[in-house]
Formats: structure tokens, C-alpha cells, sequence
């Protein structure tokens, strides 16, 4: 939003502004803000910064977790939620004493990558387009205790409330693709997370109901560079929480919040661009792709487990990945086929839109490490020249779910559990120490935070299971 301080505070005073809020992200993909009065937004807050201690957000321990944050003046945005006007900005993490920039912070793993990229000389940009899917319930309660474990959500779209809203206009379950209103409730809303976005420089494509009857939306923003994408998917997150918040609504995006449901996704449209040529554009090639294009998809494939390990990095993750059903978790590439783990779409045909999507990934992920985990697979992909033929990943433009299973098996079979992930993380992370981007200690932590997460959620009775084995 803006190029310098100057320019910043000019538009501080001709809109009043009276607070100025700065936002971070922790390592796992969560927002953090403190706000200083804007008396206090001058040359030497972008100096020195706004001091925080790590240790409470998973950065650092607690003996040494002083830290400080510093805002990226482009990154402005008023903030629409707020009652006093407030301009926010998000920040970059620093070291309290070097003033240098803290080594786990997501958005500088991001730069890195991109750096990286540079550096090869293979690509000058990478451009992003991931699509955002959500449920927005009416409520939502949970309770996890010693002797009690559950969760309750509704919504007024649901079928099971056909008797109680006496309306008619219930959505069936699967049956909310592109649901028109009275049956799609949320069109007002998703409208408003629209406008509120692109009042803040995030522009809108388009927005939608989604397959699931009880409140599924999909927003989805054009090609993006990465940063760029990274922090459009973090304001989007909270931009959609905060106008369900503010219309008596609740929004999540966990993959699998419904059982029986459609689960709720994050697909990454992705292609590199050199000297403003789309490099992964070929007029003969299979779905309009290059040859270095299927070379990054080799990569990707091949490396499709560890990178799971960012871009599905919850348990609930892989409720939405079950084998036997029509999820993503076949490590294959096709030309519009929904159930590969690649997918390039057959309307992404021209020099400027050839592309594809990877469509595991879902929104529990932390949006900066993801897209650096998938960037720097592919590139390793196009610097050993990982044809995804010769590999075995196709393309298969066939439904697999009409193969006989033995036939199915044959295909490598992507991660269907956490665990999976993080042992796939384990075994295979070279390609993601190239540039210095990620770093042992940095995967070592990760590793343990998400089996511990792992543990939190095996180690507890199900509440199916007393249905299961109470009598037994």
C-alpha cells in the first residue's frame, strides 16, 4: 500500500487515523497483533520496532525470547472490524539485539525461496493462486475433558434443520455446488468478505457456495506473486472470520469439520515466469505444458510426502484424505481430473494462464512454508530432470475409482495420516535446505511440534468408540 514512511503517515492523517495495529505470523500459520496509539508510528518504531517475547508464540525459548517486530509498509490495510480507525500492517519478526531477521520467520522462509529460485536461474517470479474453501456455521461448541468429549455445529442450511426452519430451503448434503439464493444463505456474506478484500489491494475472481449443503463458500483471487499470496491467504482467513463474527456467524476452515461432507481444501495453482514469459507454456505440449513444467510436477510428486508435511499439517488433515473415496492422496498428474494429485485445468491453455494445481493441500497449513515447500520440490524437480512419466505419475485421465483395487494400488500412494507425513519429512528433506531456505533445526522443530499434535488427539477416547466398544 505504501512505497515509504512518509507516504504512510500522510495517509495516517488524512484519515484520522488513531491506532495502528501490527500483525505476525507464528511458525504454524497463526496471526499474533499488538496495537500502539498512532503518536506512536513514527521513524523510529520502523527503526527499532515493537518489541514481543518469541518464547510465548513458538519461536524461541524461554531464556533468550526477546524479539522484536517491524512493519512492512506495503502490507497496509485499514482495518474495517475496528471501532476506532486503525491502519494495520503486517511484520516482519527481528532479533531484539542484531536487528536481524529472525530465521524462522515464515515470510522471510518465503523470500528465501524465491530468492533460491532466482538464483538458479531457472525463474525470476513464481506466481500463486490458491483457493480458499470454509464452512460458516450459525454455532459451534466443543468440550474436551477427562470424562466428556464433544462438538456440536449447525447451520440453517442444513438438511437436519429442514423441520425446524420451516423454510424449504435447505441445501442437501453434497448438493451445494454453486447453490443459488433462497437456498444459499451466505451470498450477502461471502459478498462482504469480498468488498472488505478488495478495499484492501486483494483482488476477488469470484466467490461461490461449495459442494457441502451446510454452509461450504469458496473465494478464489487471481495468479498472485508469493508473497504476495502468502499474505493474501492470512487476510483472507482473517477478513472471513471476522465479518461471520460480525454478522452473528462463525467460519472455519479446517478440512474436515462434518462427517459425511464434503471436506474443504486449499489447491495451489502455481506456475514461473522468466523475463515475463510463462515458462511453463508449451502449445504442444500435454495440457498446454512445458517440458520444464512437468519436470517441477516430477518434483513435486516425487516429493509429494515430505511437502505434505507443510501443506496438510494437521490430524484433521487427514480426515479429508481418505483412502477409497475421491480425495487427492494418488501421486499422479492429469488434464482435469479431480481426483490426481496434479491436476492442470483444461481452460488454462494460453501463454499467459498454463498452469496446474496441486490438491492435497488445505488451509490448516502455514501458507508461507507451504508454497516455499512446493516451490523448492520443483525446482529440484527441473534441476535433475524429474520426468513424472518415466517416474510412473502418469498422466492418467481415467476415474481410478472405476480400476479394479489392485490396479489402484499400483499408483504411489500419497500420505493418509500426519504421522505419514512427518516420517516422509523425516526421510526426505535435502531439497529443502538448497538457499539455506529451511534448515535442520527448523524441520527438527516441526517434526516434534506435529507429532506431539499427533499424540494430543491419538491418546484420547473417541466418542464413537464408547458407540463402538462400551458393550464389549
Amino acid at each position: 500500500m505504501f512505497h515509504s514512511f512518509e507516504e504512510a503517515a500522510a495517509f495516517v492523517q488524512e484519515r484520522a487515523i488513531a491506532m495502528v495495529d501490527l500483525k505476525f505470523s507464528d511458525l504454524w500459520g497463526r496471526w499474533h497483533h499488538v496495537t500502539v496509539p498512532v503518536g506512536r508510528f513514527t521513524p523510529s518504531l520502523m527503526e527499532n520496532g515493537v518489541g514481543f517475547d518469541g518464547s510465548s508464540v513458538g519461536f524461541k525459548s524461554v531464556n533468550a525470547g526477546d524479539m522484536v517486530m517491524v512493519p512492512d509498509l506495503s502490507t497496509g490495510f485499514v482495518d474495517p472490524f475496528w471501532e476506532v480507525p486503525t491502519l494495520s500492517f503486517i511484520c516482519a519478526t527481528l532479533e531484539a539485539d542484531t536487528r536481524q531477521i529472525f530465521p524462522y520467520d515464515p515470510r522471510n522462509i518465503a523470500l528465501r525461496a524465491e530468492a533460491y529460485m532466482r538464483s538458479t536461474g531457472i525463474a525470476d517470479s513464481s506466481r500463486w493462486g490458491p483457493e480458499f474453501e470454509f464452512y460458516i456455521f450459525d454455532r459451534v461448541s466443543y468440550e474436551n475433558r477427562v470424562n466428556a468429549a464433544a462438538y456440536r455445529v449447525d447451520s440453517v442450511e442444513a438438511d437436519w434443520n429442514s423441520q425446524e426452519m420451516g423454510s424449504g430451503y435447505t441445501i442437501p448434503r453434497h448438493g451445494g455446488y454453486h447453490a443459488i439464493p433462497p437456498q444459499d444463505h451466505l451470498h450477502n456474506l461471502r459478498a462482504r468478505i469480498s468488498m472488505h478484500l478488495e478495499k484492501m489491494g486483494v483482488e476477488v475472481k469470484y466467490h461461490h457456495h461449495e459442494v457441502g449443503g451446510p454452509g461450504q463458500c469458496e473465494i478464489e483471487t487471481p495468479m498472485l506473486p508469493l508473497l504476495k499470496a502468502a499474505d493474501a491467504a492470512l487476510l483472507i482467513k482473517y477478513i472471513t472470520r471476522m465479518t461471520a463474527f460480525d454478522m452473528g456467524m462463525t467460519a472455519t476452515f479446517m478440512p474436515k469439520p462434518l462427517y459425511g461432507e464434503a471436506g474443504s481444501g486449499m489447491h495451489f495453482h502455481q506456475h514461473l515466469w522468466k523475463d515475463g514469459v510463462n515458462i511453463f507454456y508449451d502449445p504442444q505440449g500435454y495440457g498446454t505444458l512445458s517440458e520444464l513444467g512437468r519436470y517441477y510436477i516430477g518434483g513435486v510428486l516425487s516429493h509429494g510426502g515430505a511437502v505434505m508435511a507443510f501443506t496438510n499439517p494437521s490430524t484433521n488433515s487427514y480426515r479429508r484424505l481418505i483412502p477409497g473415496y475421491e480425495a487427492p492422496i494418488s501421486a499422479f498428474y492429469s488434464l482435469a481430473n479431480r481426483s490426481a494429485a496434479i491436476r492442470i485445468p483444461k481452460y488454462a491453455n494460453k501463454p499467459h494462464s498454463a498452469r496446474f494445481e496441486f490438491r492435497p493441500p488445505d488451509a490448516t497449513a502455514n501458507a508461507y512454508l507451504a508454497m516455499a515447500a512446493q516451490l523448492l520440490a520443483g525446482l529440484d524437480g527441473i534441476r535433475n530432470k524429474m520426468d513424472p512419466t518415466e517416474l510412473g505419475y502418469g498422466p492418467i485421465d481415467e476415474d481410478i475409482f472405476a480400476w479394479p483395487e489392485e490396479k489402484r494400488a499400483q499408483i504411489k500412494a500419497l500420505p493418509t495420516s500426519l504421522d505419514q507425513a512427518m516420517q516422509a519429512l523425516e526421510a526426505d528433506h535435502e531439497f529443502l535446505l538448497a538457499g539455506d531456505v529451511f534448515s535442520e533445526d527448523l524441520i527438527a522443530r516441526w517434526i516434534a511440534r506435529k507429532r506431539w499434535e499427533d499424540r494430543q488427539v491419538r491418546n484420547r477416547p473417541h466418542p464413537y468408540e464408547i458407540e463402538l466398544y462400551y458393550d464389549l
